[in-house]
Formats: C-alpha cells, structure tokens, sequence
C-alpha cells in the first residue's frame, strides 16, 4: 500500500485519526538526530495533504516542535508561518528552515505581527531588521510645518503675485510638487526641517521612502538615483508590473535581497506566493546588467530631450512675446 492511500483512509474513516496521525508523525521526525532527505521528503508528502484537516491546537503543537527542529521540512514549515501569529510565532522566532527572503516574504503579506514575532530572533538580518523597524514607525520623511515654509518663502512683488493667481498648468503644478518633495528631502537652509536621507547612500533612500508607502517619495528618491525627471521616475513606478523598476534596480547593482525589499514595498500585491518571489529573483538574477545601463541611458536620453523641448518653447515664447511688444511699440510710434 502506498503512503498515498494510507492517508486516504485516515482522512476517510476517522477525522481524529487524520489529527492524531499529524501530531504522531511530526513528534516522531522530530526525535531523529540527523533525518535523511528521504525521511524529511516523507514527513512532508504525509503531513501537508492532512494540513487541513486537523485543528488549530494540532498545528500550534507541530509549529513549537517543528521550531526545535534543527532539520525541519521547509515546505511544512514555510505552511505553518503562513497561518495566524498565535501559531506560526516559534517557527517565526526560532526556525533555521525559513531563509531571509521567507521572512521579508512573510511581513510583506502578514504586516505587523508577524514582523514583531521576526524582530526576537537571534542574529536577524539587518535589512529584515530595518524593514521591522520603519513598519513600526512609518513616518520617516521629516517635512516642514506649513508655518516655516511661510517663513522662509522669498517675498514677491504685487506683479508678480497677480500673475500667479492664474491657474498652473499640468506641467507646472508636476513641477511644483516635485520641488516640494525634495525641498523636505534636502535642507534649504539654517532653519530647514532635518533631513533624513542626507549623506546616505542610494538604496536606503530607495528603502525608506518606498516603505513610506508615498509613491512621490518614492520617485523623487529614483529619479535622484538614477538622474532622470521626476515624470521619467513616475513612469517607472507607474506601471502594472514591476520590469521597468527590475531594470532600474539592476542598474544600480543592488544585491537580490535589497532590490526583492524595495520591489514589494513598491509592488506589495506582485508578490502573493513564493513562486512570485522565486520568478522576481530569477529574472533579476538574469538581467545582465549592460541591459540594464542601456534601459537607464535610454531614460536619461529621453530626460534630456524632454528638457531641450521645454527650453525651445521657452524660447519661442520669449521671441514671440518680444515681437509683439515691438509691434505695438512700432504702432504706437507711428501713431
């Protein structure tokens, strides 16, 4: 008979049977020293079918087993951390079978109380620690109240005012809050607001604006980084899937685990599975990064024509505003 029908007919006969044989076959495992590949294999095809079948209790007594276990079945044990904190904890706190990216996988899907389960353990990665860390406290983007930035704004003459009561374009009010957004990302001045990111390389600023959960943040830290506009760094992020910012990521060279950190605090619904964060890690691990280069050139070039259009037109305006003045000064003249 095989494993296969012996657990259909514990599931079919008896649903205590099925409880009982789960508990049973884990204690069991876990009293072997050294368990082959072969056994661990085993413990996995009998125990993850009768997954949900057995009860609560059932699974928070194999989750605090399972975290003694020095070889614990990784499957298994990645199951059980995916349930409720009041079961997976000892496995979140203790188990050598969950890897960083399962861990960072687990807080982008469960949040908070599985992240503070992740912070007691010994030795935590210290991305995965930073990543706790600004989810318990989010605001960390210092910004000016709205009575300095009263202060400090240069005053204007009465003309210049009535020209500004007309009402920006598209263009001009993008413009505007891009330089709102890294007004309090850099200081400008004595009394500016304190800067957060100042002196800190690349990716922390990519981290920590993009756990802000502020997309414009976000981009403002990209477009930096990588010395493109602020539209061109929208787009990026703008978009249904995450290839453009795989690209932009690879660009930078960051490492697998920092660009998959930034990636789901970006993308958080890209990533439901461990599959999802297999295939990410795949396609980034492939991306030769000269491909990369070339899309980030490809960007900077576009940057670049984008500005020399805004400063032709500039031009033509100009040119044409003063040909009308002299026009009228021409006529008024003759008159």
């Amino acid at each position: 008979m095989s494993s296969s029908d012996f657990r259909h007919i514990a599931i079919r006969t008896e649903a205590g049977k099925a409880e009982r044989l789960f508990r049973a076959a884990v204690s069991a495992f876990c009293s072997l020293t050294r368990p082959s590949r072969r056994e661990i294999a085993q413990l996995e095809d009998l125990t993850l079918p009768l997954f949900d079948e057995v009860s609560v209790e059932s699974r928070r007594y194999v989750a605090a087993a399972l975290s003694e276990c020095e070889y614990a079945p990784a499957a298994l044990v990645r199951r059980l951390a995916e349930e409720p904190v009041e079961i997976a904890a000892p496995l979140l706190t203790r188990s050598n079978a969950l890897s960083d990216i399962d861990l960072i996988a687990l807080i982008g899907r469960h949040g908070l109380p599985h992240a503070r389960a992740i912070a007691r353990r010994k030795e935590l990665n210290s991305t995965i620690a930073d990543l706790i860390r600004a989810l318990e406290k989010p605001t960390l983007v210092k910004t000016r109240p709205p009575e300095t930035v009263t202060k400090l704004a240069p005053v204007k003459s009465a003309a210049i005012d009535a020209a500004e009561d007309k009402r920006p374009s598209a263009g001009e009010a993008e413009e505007n809050a891009r330089r709102r957004l890294r007004s309090m990302m850099r200081p400008a001045g004595e009394n500016a607001a304190i800067n957060t990111f100042l002196g800190q390389p690349a990716y922390v600023k990519l981290r920590e604006t993009a756990l802000t959960g502020n997309a414009a943040f976000f981009q403002t830290a990209l477009a930096d980084a990588l010395d493109i506009d602020f539209a061109t760094a929208r787009s990026v992020t703008d978009q249904s899937s995450h290839g453009a910012l795989l690209a932009a990521l690879k660009a930078l060279d960051l490492s697998e685990d920092r660009a998959f950190l930034i990636a789901v605090a970006v993308y958080p619904g890209e990533f439901p599975h461990p599959q999802a964060i297999r295939l990410f890690l795949d396609r980034y691990r492939l991306l030769h990064r000269e491909a990369a280069l070339d899309k980030v050139r490809a960007w900077k070039a576009e940057t670049l024509s984008r500005a020399i259009r805004g400063n032709a037109s500039e031009t033509t305006s100009g040119e044409r505003q003063a040909s009308n003045s002299d026009g009228k000064a021409a006529s008024l003249k003759a008159s």
